[in-house]
C-alpha cells in the first residue's frame, strides 16, 4: 500500500512504484472512476484502449479474419491503397 498528502491545492504527489505500474508519464492524464463507496484511479489511455478492445471484440471474425497472418495482410494492402492514392498526382 502506499500513501500520500493531499496539499492545499487538493493535489498529491504519486509514488514511483504507482506511476510505473500505470506506465504514467509527465503530462498524462489520468481518470477517476467511481464504484460504489471506493474511487478508482487509472492511467485514462489505458482505459480508452481497452474500451477501443472492447468495442471490436469480433469484428474481425465477422470480417472473415481468423487470423493475425490476415490481418497483416489486410494492414499492408490498406497501406498500399493509402499510399498509392495519396501520391498518386504525384509523378
Amino acid at each position: 500500500m502506499e500513501i500520500s498528502r493531499v496539499t492545499s491545492k487538493g493535489q498529491i504527489t504519486i509514488p514511483i512504484e504507482i506511476r510505473k505500474k500505470l506506465n504514467l508519464e509527465t503530462g498524462d492524464k489520468v481518470v477517476f472512476i467511481e464504484q460504489g463507496d471506493k474511487i478508482i484511479f487509472a492511467n485514462s489511455s489505458m482505459i480508452a484502449l481497452r474500451e477501443f478492445q472492447e468495442g471490436m471484440k469480433g469484428e474481425a471474425e465477422r470480417a472473415g479474419i481468423h487470423s493475425e497472418e490476415e490481418l497483416s495482410k489486410l494492414v499492408k494492402e490498406v497501406r498500399k491503397e493509402l499510399w498509392e492514392k495519396k501520391y498518386a498526382d504525384h509523378d
